[in-house]
């Protein structure tokens, strides 16, 4: 497995299971995008979280190529 695509499974998995703590979003390197998700988190007492979740299955549906140009090289930091 390339380092995208190990990169693609951790971050879709932590985003799936931790997906209020904005795990996933550190995993990319979008650190000011992972804050937000914990603040939003705590301001709607974990509802948020589900932004993580749908983000998670996002990431593992798309092919490692697609997930490279969209969230490692255009840095698209939401959905």
């Amino acid at each position: 497995m390339s380092d995208v695509g190990s990169k693609k499974v951790a971050a879709g998995i932590c985003g799936i299971l931790l997906g209020g703590l904005g795990v996933h979003k550190f995993i990319l390197g979008y650190t000011k995008e992972g804050i937000i998700q914990i603040v939003v988190s705590i301001a709607t007492c974990g509802v948020g979280s589900l932004i993580g979740f749908v983000e998670g299955i996002m990431y593992l549906i798309k092919s490692d190529a697609e997930f490279e140009e969209t969230y490692v090289k255009n840095k698209k930091g939401w959905f």
